[in-house]
């Protein structure tokens, strides 16, 4: 775990893009009222390079069956992000089945506040 991440300077925000991933756990059901918290923050610059931004309360978010698997999950994210960060970022945009379910992609976080706020509350991995 590091420190909290802040991503913009002076008026100016660099080109980032960035892929938001929530967690679903095994009993979540999509009709119901309870919202998916998002717990994985995935940046990426024009260099291709993959910055992770995690939930500070991972562990307490994350139920206990799914943490083994979750965590299994961010390791080799981590691995992959430095052999191919393009493929792991296209198929980090599109998941859809397990526990990590890709919310939102974008190119501006300027026009997602609430994501523009989670690089400052979250930490990075």
């Amino acid at each position: 775990m590091g420190e909290n991440i802040k991503i913009s300077n002076a008026g100016q925000e660099p080109k980032f893009q960035f892929c938001t991933l929530e967690y679903r756990p095994q009993n979540w059901d999509v009709a119901s009222s309870q919202t998916a918290p998002v717990i994985l923050l995935v940046l990426r610059n024009e260099q291709s390079n993959l910055r992770f931004l995690i939930h500070p309360e991972l562990r307490i978010l994350v139920h206990p069956e799914d943490r083994d698997y979750i965590g299994s999950l961010l390791l080799d994210f981590g691995e992959r992000a430095n052999q191919h960060p393009d493929d792991l970022f296209k198929q980090i945009s599109s998941l859809n089945v397990g526990p990590l379910v890709t919310q939102e992609v974008g190119s501006s976080l300027s026009d997602f506040p609430a994501i523009q706020k989670l690089t400052s509350d979250f930490v990075q991995l």
